[in-house]
């Protein structure tokens, strides 16, 4: 049987299930229950690319030089990208490895510290939407406001503030990320989407105040890959239409033609779930055979056609 190949695309839920579990201790508990998933598709014999979101983590570290302004520098965002991609990353390596050691399995996880380019000129400097952080109150929302940050209601589920986030053009070290993957290595890459970088007029790279959606840029390494399957892990166990409402209707199987006509039709919400439909459909239109949407604890029965939300081309 040819080798299958999956990006794992982890979401803030399986770092922080909710901001009442965010200690480290949390963290560990939660990274270790998602790692244990993944590792039963490695013992299936898929290989993996592993991406995952940092927004929270961003947020607090971000909140965490505030208070110590008056002591040490300021961070800026594009290190801050960095450092997450290095904690998160340590955490899923070791979580992944001893959880694939249980199993018998002798397999190496590494991560790499990923930059994913972005168009200098590109609108989404000039209107800050993604959320970073915890949830605040109205309230502290616009005691940040009132320090210049832009806030947000995010979904309902109270207020954020937000920083740009522009569209991921190219993963700079995407080779690299092959080459790792056809030693057999399983990669934790792009974490956060990439630290986001632009070209100056000498061709250099250099970091920008931003931060990428994780899903879209999970979409253009499934493509980069050429993956045979996306797998977008997130808090919930299907995609749902007129979700939270008396005739909410969970979906199983979902044509491109058919999740093109339910985000024109505002099915889904800007700050959670239309994101990641945008980006599955992206690694579809660009040539992806398949994609799944589901909460990390049902992976497995996700995969076996069970339940979980199927894109396919048609």
């Amino acid at each position: 049987m040819p080798i299958r190949t999956a990006v794992i695309a982890i979401g803030g839920n399986s770092l922080i299930p909710n901001n009442s579990k965010r200690e480290m201790l949390d963290q560990w508990d939660a990274v270790r229950e998602t790692c244990g998933h993944i590792a039963k598709m490695v013992k299936e014999g898929w290989r993996i690319a592993i991406t995952h979101g940092n927004g929270p983590q961003v947020g607090y570290i971000l909140r965490r030089a505030e208070l110590a302004a008056h002591e040490v520098h300021t961070v800026p965002l594009d290190i801050i990208g960095a450092d997450t991609q290095g904690s998160i990353g340590y955490m899923i390596q070791q979580a992944l490895r001893n959880s694939l050691r249980t199993m018998g399995i002798a397999q190496n996880v590494i991560s790499l510290v990923t930059q994913t380019q972005v168009d200098k000129n590109d609108q989404a400097f000039s209107h800050p939407n993604k959320p970073i952080g915890g949830f605040l109150t109205e309230a502290e929302a616009r005691q940040f406001e009132a320090q210049a940050w832009a806030v947000v209601e995010d979904s309902g589920r109270g207020w954020r503030r937000v920083v740009a986030s522009p569209q991921p053009l190219e993963i700079i070290e995407l080779d690299a990320i092959k080459m790792a993957l056809q030693n057999d290595y399983i990669v934790v890459a792009v974490g956060g989407g990439g630290i986001p970088v632009v070209r100056n007029d000498k061709g250099e790279l250099r970091g920008v105040y931003a931060v990428i959606d994780k899903d879209r840029a999970s979409s253009l390494l499934a493509t980069g890959i050429g993956a045979d399957l996306f797998i977008i892990s997130t808090g919930v166990e299907h995609v749902s239409i007129n979700f939270h409402k008396a005739d909410q209707r969970d979906l199983e199987r979902v044509t491109l033609a058919e999740a093109r006509q339910y985000i024109e039709q505002g099915h889904f919400a800007v700050g959670s779930m239309l994101p990641k439909v945008e980006a599955v459909v992206r690694f579809l239109e660009r040539g992806g055979p398949q994609a799944l949407i589901t909460n990390p604890q049902n992976i497995e029965r996700a995969l076996r056609g069970e339940t979980g939300t199927r894109f396919v081309p048609a």
